[in-house]
């Protein structure tokens, strides 16, 4: 068996607040809405985000961004009318800021991000 895509689920109670939070937080629209609850953006070649209805689970979801620049990603976040909060110094270089979406989700932002320490 090869895995082909990894796709992190987001749960959320509104899916079109969280359709319009997340595209300004990817920085535009979604690139597919298979049913009227699930909204997706692939992230890189091979890794998706779904952002689905799960009014249970809304506001437990935990979601990791590596990226290139941290403090070029938070002026950017900002520049669309969302807050990353403070970059927090982690360990081995890592470096982290953290925002959440409209019902709560932890959404971070790495730099320094290495798949070997």
């Amino acid at each position: 068996m090869a895995v082909q895509h990894v796709l992190a689920v987001v749960p959320v109670k509104d899916i079109d607040a969280s359709a319009a939070w997340y595209a300004a937080f990817i920085g535009r629209q979604a690139d597919n809405n298979p049913m009227p609850v699930l909204v997706e953006w692939q992230v890189t070649d091979f890794g998706w985000v779904q952002v689905t209805v799960d009014e249970e689970r809304a506001g437990s979801g935990m979601l990791n961004f590596a990226v290139d620049d941290l403090e070029s990603h938070i002026r950017e976040l900002a520049d669309r009318g969302i807050e990353a909060g403070d970059i927090v110094e982690a360990n081995k270089g890592v470096r982290l800021s953290t925002t959440t979406d409209p019902d709560g989700n932890a959404i971070t932002l790495i730099g320094g991000f290495r798949v070997e320490y």
